[in-house]
């Protein structure tokens, strides 16, 4: 199977717009491959410490909770 990564990554990210804590801290909880390309996007921190967290970036956090709208808000009638 081909796997899109980009939308796995999308979808990881909407999900720590879930766990956000102290204004941008989220929950480490994913691949450590999902977080690395995160990373390498610019979106969270450098997610290789010793913190339970990750911090995500200006644009991480925009992008974060603008996906985790369009993808598991459910539509108004």
């Amino acid at each position: 199977m081909d796997i899109d990564e980009d939308k796995i990554d999308a979808a990881a990210l909407a999900l720590l717009w879930l766990t956000l804590h102290d204004e941008r801290r989220a929950w480490k909880g994913l691949d450590w491959d999902v977080t690395d390309r995160l990373f390498k996007k610019g979106l969270i921190e450098d997610p290789a410490n010793k913190s339970k967290s990750v911090v995500l970036t200006d644009e991480g956090l925009r992008r974060s909770e603008e996906l985790f709208h369009s993808l598991f808000a459910r539509q108004s009638r």
